[in-house]
């Protein structure tokens, strides 16, 4: 029989991309235009914002809106430190120091209890401000991120950054449409960033978008994502466009184009249904692994939030396996991995605890067990692959290759 061919994932894409696309090519604005605009009004209204400022990445989202909130040099950032390097690395562009902290190992999201406990030990009040007890930084406020898909314990985040007098930016790059009850994320009294990369729910290749109720706010957005004009390109050859606009501030060439915005508009168009078919499948990965091994933990999920499942995290069962230490149970994840690939499936680790990373780990000194349970999450995750047009017999070959390379313990791959 012919060996599968799975990956991580695959955008949906159909007639309605392609037609959307040919419109935008064909009014001969290809630039920021109305196509961007209208994708910006159909993402927030779908979560339920007031503004929606698109960008060319969730990277940049996250710059212009932590510059525009007013961090900078001198300055400090909490951020978990399970998260893509683009939560800690938006922070460092704008001069100001990204202060990691542990997440909850259940939900794979910043823990409050942690950032408590940071601020009490790191800080102390002076002038009216929380100063760090080393540097004399002043404490910004906290990147709240809501991880896989997941929104994070934002209430309680909230509560801390009231309690201290801090701003808090929701990192929503994995987490269009995810809620806690009837609120998305950005619904919660904050900015937040979406990416559009092709691994998450809706594409435009590359992309991202903040989302924000305040409309002043919105405004210094618009216009830092164009270099600081006072007026963008399109608005301004609408009327009389052969002047340039003021230009009051230094910007940033952060523009999404009517090309990609295109591809977006028909994707948001789509996205409830493409939700609720990505909540199924990992319903059906749900009951596969209860099924049929014992070796993986399926994703948590609290009551009264919705999961969107961008993608599929579950970890290594330590009980089932009893390894050793962390560093062992990594080194057999990825042993697990390569066996993986080697019948056609392709997964990858969760994502990455940023202490270890070079930059990080080197700057700050920082040592694995700093952060346990994000060193633990770095090491024993796995993303299965989930898209909307998987198969449930693709599913089921998934899980079942991974019950098999398990429990053959002759399997010199994974056991040795």
């Amino acid at each position: 029989m012919k060996m599968k061919q799975i990956p991580v994932t695959i955008p949906c894409f159909s007639i309605e991309e392609r037609e959307m696309v040919d419109k935008a090519l064909s009014s001969g604005w290809v630039a920021q235009g109305p196509m961007v605009a209208e994708f910006e009004k159909a993402v927030a209204a779908h979560e339920g914002v007031k503004n929606g400022i698109a960008t060319t990445s969730c990277t940049t989202a996250l710059h212009l809106a932590l510059l525009a909130l007013g961090l900078k040099a001198g300055m400090d950032v909490i951020a978990p430190s399970f998260t893509f390097v683009a939560t800690a690395n938006s922070a460092v562009h704008t001069g100001a120091e990204p202060v990691l902290v542990d997440i909850d190992r259940r939900t794979y999201n910043i823990d409050p209890e942690k950032v408590i406990e940071l601020i009490e030990k790191k800080y102390e009040s002076k002038d009216g401000k929380l100063r760090n007890k080393q540097t004399g930084n002043v404490l910004w406020g906290i990147i709240a991120v809501h991880q896989f898909g997941l929104c994070c314990d934002i209430p309680a985040i909230n509560g801390i950054a009231g309690k201290y007098g801090l701003k808090v930016l929701e990192d929503a790059a994995c987490a269009v449409g995810a809620r806690i009850g009837d609120v998305h994320e950005g619904g919660f009294g904050n900015a937040s960033c979406l990416s559009f990369h092709p691994r998450k729910s809706i594409t435009t290749g590359e992309g991202g978008m903040i989302l924000t109720d305040d409309d002043d706010l919105a405004a210094r957005l618009r216009a830092m994502r164009t270099h600081g004009a006072s007026v963008p390109a399109d608005a301004r050859h609408s009327g009389s466009g052969f002047l340039l606009p003021e230009f009051n501030e230094v910007g940033y060439n952060y523009r999404m184009n009517d090309i990609q915005a295109a591809v977006g508009l028909a994707q948001a168009r789509k996205i409830d249904g493409f939700l609720d078919a990505r909540r199924r499948k990992a319903h059906l990965y749900d009951k596969l692994i209860a099924e049929k091994t014992d070796c993986l933990i399926t994703p948590y999920v609290p009551e009264n939030y919705y999961h969107t499942y961008q993608s599929y995290v579950c970890m290594l069962n330590g009980d089932f396996f009893k390894f050793k230490d962390t560093e062992s149970a990594g080194e057999f994840r990825n042993r697990l991995l390569a066996g993986l690939e080697a019948e056609g499936i392709a997964t990858r680790q969760g994502t990455h605890a940023v202490h270890t990373l070079g930059y990080y780990k080197n700057k700050y000194s920082y040592l694995s067990a700093d952060f346990p349970n994000a060193f633990s999450c770095d090491k024993m995750s796995i993303s299965l692959p989930l898209y909307v047009q998987m198969s449930e017999d693709e599913q089921n070959y998934v899980i079942e290759k991974i019950a098999s390379l398990i429990t053959l313990k002759e399997n010199k791959l994974l056991w040795n």
